[in-house]
């Protein structure tokens, strides 16, 4: 295909371009469990905080009645630069949507700037997604599930919200796609999730975008912009 397509995808980072959603989730389970005396598991914390931004996970602890701290959140990042240092991979077969130069794309993720820069680096994609191709919570009021860091996405893109395809693995996420009236398209490769009774959750927000295989993900994409 020699001309552009007039379609933008948005990605998330964590739980679709590298399985790293679980590794956030499990810090803020061993803090909060160790902190505030609580006995969560991973589905429980994920339920809960799945595909927020710190910010917005720190008003959603609040209004559970717990209310965290700055030293807290502080911890919680230097546990997952910890993390990070013992590394991790590219979703299997995502190079291959990268590399579809005729569709432009970009990310946004509800990390914060400075930690989303090394995780790039660290499964070396900047040259596909440079600086001005990524947007972080940090740059909106309010994140996931709200629009505001998508729709500051396809505006700073130059695209329309309905020729956004976001590709996201969360409930917060794609709550946020369809109150930004994107494309959703949900992914659930990650082990992180019960694929059944993920999928049937997906399926009642209207969402039947939904696979678990990056090769299915670009078949679709493919159909679609053609």
């Amino acid at each position: 295909m020699s001309k552009k397509s007039n379609f933008l995808i948005i990605w998330d980072f964590d739980g679709v371009i590298a399985d790293t959603e679980k590794l956030w989730l499990q810090t803020r389970m061993e803090l909060l469990n160790k902190v505030y005396g609580l006995n969560w598991d991973i589905n429980t914390v994920n339920n809960f905080l799945g595909g927020m931004s710190d910010k917005t996970k720190q008003d959603v602890l609040l209004k559970l009645g717990i209310e965290t701290d700055e030293e807290f959140w502080k911890e919680a990042l230097r546990l997952d630069m910890e993390k990070m240092l013992k590394g991790f991979a590219l979703t299997e077969g995502i190079k291959d949507i990268f590399d579809l130069s005729y569709i432009e794309q970009c990310i946004a993720t509800g990390g914060i700037a400075s930690k989303t820069e090394q995780k790039i680096k660290m499964v070396g994609i900047e040259n596909y997604f440079p600086p001005q191709k990524v947007f972080t919570a940090d740059m909106v009021a309010y994140g996931k599930p709200e629009p505001d860091l998508f729709l500051l996405a396809a505006e700073s893109m130059g695209f329309e919200p309905q020729n956004c395809i976001v590709v996201e693995d969360s409930i917060a996420g794609l709550t946020a796609a369809q109150k930004a009236k994107m494309i959703p398209v949900a992914f659930i490769g990650s082990d992180l999730y019960d694929k059944a009774d993920y999928t049937s959750r997906i399926k009642n927000m209207g969402i039947n975008n939904i696979f678990d295989k990056m090769s299915d993900v670009k078949s679709f994409i493919e159909n679609l912009v053609s």
